[in-house]
């Protein structure tokens, strides 16, 4: 899968390099430009292709909200990832409204970060094409994938952590059988783990033929 195209935006030349070396760890991302003002920003965005901005709103020459204007108005539809320490909710109402597709407040760990990022993600695989869209839980699915989240009760991040581990080291998909085996758990702990990146749009789940009786249901890691 083509890597998504990053564009920093951020006017501290330090946090810039920093949020550019997070992104740069992240699978699947590629920090194409830079930029510290908005002026530089919307030159970048004519011409160089760009998937997402991670987008600082106290820019020198604009407010970053007003520059997310200036592109809709331009017709510039790219991904915004707002990236700020404003903490106003009059603020993310604004954000809302001009389409930016998620919000992180400053300071944040790395931990967090990536998983903004792979929400975006997974958000992203699952509303690309140009096929509609079969039913309402593939719309839900998406935004659940992006707006990521607690996990539901009686599951914690570590087993989960292990379970895509566990599909991250196969090129194939795996029963929940085989991801158990593999981790040391039940098959019923694993395939409740399972069913979740399901749900939330980090696994792929498929039928598996070729025994006598109802076929298998394997796992595959999207990204």
């Amino acid at each position: 899968m083509t890597a998504v195209r990053v564009l920093v935006v951020e006017d501290d030349r330090l946090i810039a390099e920093a949020h550019a070396a997070y992104t740069g760890k992240v699978d699947g991302f590629d920090v194409v430009a830079v930029a510290h003002t908005a002026q530089q920003a919307m030159a970048t965005l004519r011409s160089t292709p760009v998937d997402l901005i991670l987008l600082d709103l106290n820019l020198p020459d604009m407010n970053g909200l007003e520059l997310t204007r200036s592109l809709r108005a331009a017709g510039i539809g790219t991904d915004v990832l707002v990236v700020t320490s404003a903490r106003d909710l009059a603020v993310v109402r604004s954000a809302v409204s001009l389409g930016v597709t998620h919000y992180l407040l400053k300071p944040f760990t790395f931990a967090t970060f990536r998983e903004k990022l792979l929400g975006y993600a997974r958000y992203r695989s699952q509303l690309q094409g140009a096929e509609p869209v079969a039913a309402q839980h593939e719309i839900d699915r998406a935004f659940a994938a992006l707006r990521g989240g607690s996990l539901p009760k009686g599951l914690d991040q570590s087993t989960l952590d292990l379970v895509l581990g566990v599909l991250r080291a196969n090129e194939t998909g795996l029963s929940a059988a085989e991801v158990a085996a593999r981790m040391g758990a039940s098959r019923v702990t694993a395939r409740r783990y399972l069913e979740h990146l399901a749900e939330t749009g980090r696994v792929a789940r498929s039928p598996r033929y070729g025994g006598p009786g109802r076929p298998e249901v394997e796992y595959r890691r999207l990204r």
